[in-house]
């Protein structure tokens, strides 16, 4: 099979590899996808680039944890009837050498989630890593029908897909974006309660939408946003953060004790194992519907992995796929 590796960390254009691999084959319980695409993540980047100090887990990894295909072998134990499925795929690579840069991937059989018809491949390999982690900052302390939900920096990847699943839930949502000129990007469905946070008084643009404060906060840069955060939750608040830019956050600790804020912490590949069988089914059912509407490039080829990572690390407004085979 053609396929992207490392056999170290470092910059993209040194040490990823493009060649071929043997087909792998599906264990007990896995199933195996032939690949049309490969969602790529900044985890995947950063895993490559050794961030923070992480080491290499394996020798040798084929990376990217999402992606879209068809079921073409099975391991003894799966239900044969799953040969020929159309299928997305998440957490190909969490805790596995081998993940979805490829045109063959073997993944426990519970991780390849069936693909609606209708619902792009292309889609379906951009649902993984970002929908998950926006499900679960979303409804990781229960349903949020009727409550007002603060999601910043909606224009991202996550971002962008939490604000959509919390709209779909009944929720009030609003969203933020860096600079006012980046208000004409957002979507149709997310107009109208949006907040620049380089206007004069972002707190008081946010309260203007939601006088009582809001329920829930999805934050992606926590140590930029958490004062803004705590001007604007109502009592009882959860504030869930998937990101931040200072690594070592500080913040005025009274006034959210008084507003007894929760803050929650989120790491994708470390979810429960129900919440992120959860996510799928729900991610799926509002794919089905056309509840999602997801910004993407234009596909880049194998041969081109090392641009893409770099595209990934640039700009992640837009999600980045890699073609690793032909359309299903």
């Amino acid at each position: 099979m053609r396929a992207v590796w490392y056999d170290r960390q470092g910059p993209a254009s040194e040490v990823l590899q493009v060649g071929e691999l043997p087909d792998p084959e599906p264990g007990p319980g896995e199933v195996r996808v032939r690949l049309t695409f490969s969602g790529i993540s900044p985890g995947d980047t950063k895993k490559r680039r050794g961030w923070l100090g992480s080491s290499m887990p394996f020798t040798r990894v084929v990376p990217h944890s999402d992606g879209a295909g068809v079921i073409d072998a099975v391991g003894s134990g799966v239900d044969a009837g799953r040969l020929g499925d159309r299928v997305w795929v998440y957490g190909a690579q969490s805790y596995r050498a081998f993940g979805t840069a490829a045109e063959l991937a073997v993944v426990p059989d519970p991780l390849a989630v069936a693909l609606p018809d209708g619902v792009s491949d292309e889609l379906g390999a951009c649902l993984g890593i970002p929908g998950i982690t926006a499900h679960r900052a979303v409804f990781a302390d229960g349903s949020v029908r009727g409550r007002t939900v603060l999601v910043h920096g909606v224009l991202g990847a996550v971002s962008s897909l939490a604000a959509q699943l919390a709209v779909r839930d009944g929720a009030t949502v609003v969203s933020t974006v860096r600079r006012t000129d980046d208000l004409a990007d957002l979507p149709d469905r997310l107009r109208g309660r949006a907040v620049a946070l380089d206007s004069p008084d972002p707190g008081a643009a946010i309260r203007a939408h939601a006088p009582d404060g809001v329920d829930r906060v999805v934050e992606v840069a926590f140590s930029d946003n958490v004062d803004l955060d705590a001007a604007v939750v109502r009592n009882g608040a959860v504030i869930a953060a998937y990101a931040t830019r200072a690594d070592r956050p500080s913040f005025d600790f009274w006034p959210m004790l008084f507003a007894n804020v929760t803050i929650r912490l989120l790491g994708s590949d470390d979810f429960p194992v129900t919440a992120k069988q959860q996510a799928a089914v729900d991610l799926t059912a509002a794919a089905a519907a056309g509840d999602l509407e997801i910004s993407a490039r234009e596909p880049f080829p194998i041969e081109d992995a090392a641009r893409a990572h770099d595209q990934v690390d640039a700009d992640n407004r837009r999600r980045v796929l890699l073609a690793v085979g032909g359309r299903a």
